[in-house]
């Protein structure tokens, strides 16, 4: 007795027995072991916020859903450097904004792949599906040659002529979309003449362009709210109900009018009249080579993408020219050098240095899409960091552009374009294997429209607005705010300029 008196192990196992159920002990020492399991963390040298017991997984996916993609990587770049480690979705995700990095990502084929919520994809039709965020790289492989054929070659020139007749058309018809106040929703004008130059080369069916406008902005919303939502979100029907409606608008919408391009092809008498985008997906389905499915989403893509980013980018042009009357000067008096008052042609193109410098320095200042979201396809190392395989990478191409290389990176200047600029400084469309398809078209585009519309037409803006007073959101890719009111333009013609000019 004496013996267990000073035994303060004995007396501690008594006071234990006595006071708890025998599974007790065994429990505790069970929930020790994986709390110790889940604060586990593996040392990494890359900067970011800590693990914390996986507490820093839940702050950073919230703090992508919360302030959006663009955001959230320019808060992390700026908290802890250019190169930080993440989490979305519990997957480490790496953002950096080094022209390095983004060289080397971009230029290896082990990063051709996206991320995203499978689920979120599913809805909206892109997972293994089109080419924008198809993470299949078989199929991928196999969809891109019908891009890359339908946006390069004969097409290339054909869009000029498109989008100089589409911009005229659309401008004869401006006071049908003036108010009262002689104000036009420029935003609005830009995307239906989009849509009416990609629906003349790659589709050819009639169709009403502010019904398909509309279910595209609506499609864009929905892309941007599903990319990144965990699995659970989608186990609540209310939550993204809406969401899948917009998605099935635009689809059904399409597939009215791949079934009315499949009929057309069925009774022309020459075939090689009406080969385009279209006609190309629906002989490989024929073939066996695609599915209804895939060549539904190809179209819908190809019908989305420049009615979408392009749209706003040259509305920010549009902005951007309203702010900056010098800059419109020294466009107007190269455009009158080069073509004097009839069309812009192809080989007009390469002529046009300012006003290519400032379709570049718009997309450096004002990016719409200033990130590129990819996944490694196998263990590498980038800027002397290991990256295994499975890791997100975000790269934060609009910070990259105004941290490197640029004299003024803060301004709005033609100077920034003065001298040639290295690729590797200046990434809108991204290079590489799965660099954008469509970056020769989209300069041919914007500078078809924006001289067609130079030659035709003075833009202002309202005093004391501009481009800080556009609300935007800043998620996916840089937008206007579309519930709030837009900036709304004043379009003149240079015919009446000249008048008032002849009449002072």
């Amino acid at each position: 007795m004496i013996e267990e008196s000073l035994n303060p192990g004995h007396y501690i196992s008594k006071v234990v027995s006595e006071t708890m159920p025998a599974a007790t002990l065994p429990l505790l020492l069970l929930m020790g072991f994986l709390f110790l399991m889940w604060n586990f963390e593996e040392t990494s040298s890359i900067p970011g916020p800590g693990y914390c017991m996986g507490i820093g997984p839940l702050i950073s996916h919230w703090r992508f859903l919360w302030m959006g993609v663009g955001s959230a990587c320019n808060y992390y770049n700026e908290t802890y450097g250019e190169f930080v480690r993440v989490w979305i979705n519990g997957e480490e995700t790496l953002v950096t904004s080094k022209s390095s990095s983004m060289f080397h990502v971009m230029k290896h084929g082990h990063y051709i792949c996206r991320f995203g919520s499978k689920l979120g994809l599913k809805c909206i039709g892109m997972h293994e599906n089109g080419i924008i965020f198809n993470n299949n790289p078989a199929l991928w492989k196999e969809i891109r040659p019908f891009f890359t054929k339908a946006l390069s070659g004969p097409g290339l020139v054909k869009m000029i002529a498109i989008c100089v007749d589409s911009t005229r058309e659309h401008l004869d018809h401006l006071q049908e979309v003036t108010t009262e106040l002689g104000h036009i929703n420029a935003l609005n004008l830009m995307r239906c003449i989009m849509l009416d130059t990609s629906n003349r080369l790659f589709l050819g069916i009639p169709l009403d362009e502010n019904a398909i406008v509309l279910k595209i902005q609506n499609y864009f919303d929905a892309w941007q709210a599903l990319l990144l939502k965990p699995d659970i979100f989608f186990k609540i029907s209310w939550l993204y109900k809406k969401y899948e409606k917009s998605a099935k608008d635009l689809k059904e919408a399409i597939e009215i009018l791949i079934e009315q391009k499949r009929q057309k092809l069925s009774t022309a008498e020459k075939l090689e009249e009406h080969m385009d985008f279209a006609s190309q997906l629906i002989f490989a389905q024929c073939r066996g080579e695609l599915t209804g499915e895939n060549v539904n989403q190809c179209v819908l893509e190809m019908l989305i993408a420049a009615p979408d980013t392009l749209s706003v980018t040259l509305f920010f042009m549009l902005a951007l020219i309203a702010e900056h009357p010098h800059v419109e000067e020294a466009m107007m008096k190269e455009i009158q050098a080069v073509m004097g008052d009839r069309d812009i042609e192809s080989e007009d193109m390469p002529k046009l240095k300012v006003v290519e410098s400032f379709i570049y320095e718009s997309m450096r200042y004002q990016p719409v899409v200033d990130l590129v979201m990819r996944k490694a396809l196998q263990d590498d190392v980038i800027d002397g960091y290991a990256v295994k395989k499975g890791t997100n990478i975000i790269l934060n191409i609009g910070r990259m552009h105004k941290l490197e290389f640029f004299p003024k990176p803060n301004e709005f200047s033609l100077d920034n374009f003065e001298k040639s600029v290295p690729h590797r400084y200046f990434q809108p469309f991204g290079f590489g294997p799965r660099g954008c398809v469509g970056k020769f078209i989209a300069m041919v585009m914007m500078k078809a429209i924006l001289v067609s519309l130079l030659q035709r037409c003075h833009i202002q803006i309202q005093k004391g607005k501009g481009l800080k007073n556009i609300p935007k959101n800043n998620d996916l890719s840089l937008h206007p705010n579309e519930t709030q009111p837009l900036l709304e333009m004043v379009f003149v013609p240079r015919t009446n300029m000249a008048k008032n000019q002849e009449i002072k």
